[in-house]
């Protein structure tokens, strides 16, 4: 086991151990508040995930940053990593011929992207970011995405409701 899943595995299981009760929190509001009975909490989206291989990746139908939590199961079982490229769709021209090299790393829950403004950055930037990730990624920066993800998530939240 190399040292980015060791940390992504401790990572994953630690965080889903304590945030537990936030989880069956959310799901409990999603499922009480849904508009459209039998829709379930969760949806689903296939993404392409380690070499090209598809998988479902799972959030809670809410606009929430809570919505993510759910990945934290990917992390655990390997589909994903805490820090990687954004995932995409396998039908993303990002996943096809030359920008197949992003698949050699798991898709994070957060990576580059997520710290450096996220849905503000136009969308060349942001696969600039990924690609500089997928080519340069080292355990150190991935402990430096991790430290600054948190601060950035919540930098965006303070700044729209201000």
């Amino acid at each position: 086991m190399t040292a980015k899943r060791t940390l992504d595995l401790t990572g994953g299981v630690t965080l889903l151990a304590l945030l537990s009760p936030l989880v069956v929190a959310v799901a409990l509001s999603v499922a009480l508040g849904s508009a459209t009975p039998g829709r379930g909490v969760l949806r689903r989206r296939t993404v392409a995930g380690l070499n090209g291989r598809n998988f479902t990746m799972l959030t809670f139908r809410t606009k929430s940053p809570l919505a993510a939590l759910p990945l934290l199961l990917h992390v655990v079982t390997g589909r994903m990593s805490l820090v990687g490229p954004c995932p995409l769709t396998p039908t993303h021209r990002e996943c096809a011929g030359d920008g197949r090299r992003r698949l050699s790393v798991r898709p994070g829950l957060t990576g580059p992207w997520q710290i450096s403004g996220r849905s503000e950055l136009p969308w060349e930037e942001r696969e600039l970011l990924d690609l500089h990730y997928v080519d340069h990624h080292w355990l150190g920066m991935d402990l430096a995405i991790l430290a600054r993800t948190l601060p950035a998530v919540r930098r965006r939240r303070a700044a729209r409701f201000a």
